[in-house]
């Protein structure tokens, strides 16, 4: 299959948030072509109506006046420079931003109304941008996340089908911090059984202390109605011998508790403090423990 892109205006940049780390998010593009198995967007399409399964992915909506319009947003007097997370839905640097650039031209509106923001991606494309981040950053906090949630090349072909390599998003997170951008890595969602060996996680962690990450967090797999039946297909393709435990661990709910959770988070706070990685948050773009509802529609 092709991926359609289809190029339609919208009626507002900005969406308000609730349950999150931020209150505000910027999502320059609707579906992405990266097609993540586990991602939880796609529950959120299956809710409205939209595919999310093998479907899911294949058709983007290109905001195409979106930049124009945060403009706009962050003109108003009642506007008060609240911190925004760009890619909290959808990656921004996906591959149409290769042609419609509209994340770089948000970052620029963001950057002349000095406005804090962050980004989370899996797209090494990001360094294309490194003038108007670098920029931004010399006015407003600035953050970048990068999603590498394992090293495992068989793994991340299997679950991240249309990702670049981990290891170009650590090379561009090495070149994000040279020119003095603030960037770390989330490794989300760490696969219980699959990507959670600790040999897999120290991998990550070292890795990322190479590239001159400033943070570094995790969490487990989050499922949901709408991406739950995607993933245990994929589960049932690649580790059939997986299906029965997931159905077991997620049964009647879509996170993990702290019994489960809890060994995982203690595990990387550990590597944290041997590879010695700060963390200097201010606003972290981690998600919750229970991802709230994002407005997808707008």
């Amino acid at each position: 299959m092709r991926v359609e892109y289809r190029e339609e205006p919208c009626k507002s940049a900005l969406n308000r948030v609730q349950g999150m780390s931020f209150d505000w998010s910027l999502n320059p593009y609707m579906g992405c072509a990266h097609r993540c198995a586990f991602c939880y967007v796609r529950a959120f399409e299956r809710r409205a109506d939209r595919p999310s399964g093998e479907r899911y992915g294949w058709s983007i909506r290109v905001k195409v006046n979106v930049a124009d319009v945060l403009r706009f947003e962050l003109e108003r007097p009642s506007w008060k420079r609240d911190f925004v997370a760009i890619g909290a839905a959808t990656d921004p640097y996906q591959p149409a931003e290769g042609k419609y650039q509209l994340t770089r031209r948000c970052i620029e509106a963001l950057a002349a109304a000095r406005n804090p923001f962050g980004i989370i991606t899996r797209g090494p494309m990001i360094v294309r941008d490194i003038d108007v981040l670098a920029a931004a950053a010399s006015r407003a906090q600035v953050a970048v996340h990068f999603s590498v949630p394992t090293l495992d090349e068989d793994v991340w072909r299997v679950t991240e089908p249309g990702t670049p390599p981990p290891r170009q998003r650590l090379r561009a997170l090495r070149m994000l911090i040279d020119a003095g951008i603030d960037a770390g890595v989330g490794m989300a969602p760490i696969l219980p059984g699959i990507s959670d060996r600790p040999e897999q996680l120290e991998a990550v962690v070292r890795a990322a202390r190479e590239a001159g990450a400033t943070r570094i967090w995790a969490h487990l797999l989050y499922l949901k109605p709408g991406t739950r039946e995607h993933f245990l297909e994929t589960l049932e393709r690649h580790w059939p011998e997986e299906r029965a435990r997931y159905q077991a661990l997620y049964a009647n709910r879509a996170y993990l508790g702290k019994p489960e959770s809890a060994p995982l988070r203690e595990r990387i706070e550990l590597l944290r403090k041997r590879y010695a990685i700060g963390d200097r948050r201010v606003h972290p773009l981690r998600p919750p423990e229970e991802p709230a509802q994002l407005d997808l529609a707008i």
